[in-house]
């Protein structure tokens, strides 16, 4: 790592809602809503941009614990932003507390736990799964 993200330290992620974002069921009455799977997706990430700039080249990071609430529905078409703030880290392994927005409400909060991870390293490993 060529830096270590300080706690406190915030990184946000804004996207629109859109219907490949939405629930699968989403018929027979039920509205085009943001699906948890896909917040989640977004949180994550908001989470992986914060730790970007300390990365060295050859560095990535891997999502290791995700623990979400879901709170309020969003309807497509609404913009969302997710927040990442970084509470802790221990080795090469990040805490982070994360929030999610629409535009009119708190959506979720929750935490999430990554890892830096070499890449050639983690290659190798996928690689010998393959064999």
């Amino acid at each position: 790592m060529k830096s270590r993200p300080r706690p406190g330290a915030t990184a946000e992620v804004t996207f629109v809602a859109e219907e490949k974002h939405a629930i699968d069921f989403a018929e027979d009455g039920m509205p085009s809503v943001l699906s948890t799977p896909w917040l989640i997706w977004f949180m994550e990430h908001s989470a992986r941009k914060a730790m970007l700039p300390h990365l060295e080249p050859r560095e990535s990071t891997v999502g290791m614990a995700v623990d979400i609430e879901h709170l309020a529905p969003t309807p497509t078409g609404n913009r969302v932003t997710c927040r990442a703030q970084v509470l802790r880290s221990e080795d090469n392994q990040f805490h982070f507390k994360l929030e999610a927005f629409d535009e009119h409400e708190k959506i979720a909060s929750g935490l999430h736990k990554l890892a830096v991870i070499d890449k050639s390293r983690l290659s190798r490993r996928v690689e010998r799964k393959r064999k």
